[in-house]
């Protein structure tokens, strides 16, 4: 049976693929995540899932394995994740009455097989007009520091949001379980 890792260091990735109930392992992949010149959003998350599963492929053998990652566009360019308050602010305050585009690129990879899926999966926000002060207190509260474009939808940035459209809401926390869970099936998980 092949064993399923996820390959991934981020909590939020940890908790959402657990959901489906299966037993899986965590292992980080250390890539370059670098955006390469003229990639455009979508080819640039679905790379780093690519990578990302291909490179615990290499260390982990007769496994299935989980790669992703997600990046923020807004006016044709990628928001990252900021890393500080200021640059959470900063972010927040540029975004304000805005649609963001949360892309996010999933590759499931079967080492024995070699047998690889690869798609990504969007989801969009338009964010009210924002005022400082609230910015301020969603910040102070949530810290999504290491969350693209300073957006948490799981708790109170939810709050910040005038609409959302997309098919599948993890997605936008950065695993769509739906189509997720489709390809686990396929590669012979049993997933209720």
């Amino acid at each position: 049976m092949l064993k399923l890792i996820l390959a991934s260091s981020s909590p939020y990735r940890q908790q959402l693929l657990s959901r489906l109930g299966v037993s899986f392992d965590c292992v980080s992949p250390e890539i370059d995540e670098q955006h390469l010149k003229d990639e455009s959003p979508d080819d640039y998350v679905l790379r780093l899932s690519r990578e990302k599963a291909a490179k615990i492929g290499e260390i982990r053998e007769k496994s299935l394995i989980i790669g992703s990652d997600q990046c923020a566009v807004c006016d044709q360019q990628i928001i990252g994740k900021p890393g500080s308050h200021a640059v959470a602010l900063q972010q927040l305050s540029q975004l304000s009455g805005k649609q963001v585009d949360f892309i996010t690129g999933v590759t499931v990879f079967n080492t024995q097989s070699g047998a690889m899926s690869t798609w990504a999966d969007r989801y969009t926000i338009k964010f009210r007009t924002l005022q400082s002060d609230e910015i301020e207190r969603y910040l102070r509260v949530d810290q999504p520091y290491n969350c693209a474009a300073s957006f948490k939808s799981e708790s109170l940035g939810i709050a910040l949001c005038e609409s959302m459209q997309g098919d599948d809401p993890t997605a936008l926390i950065g695993l769509p379980l739906i189509q997720v869970a489709q390809q686990l099936r396929q590669f012979g998980l049993v997933i209720p």
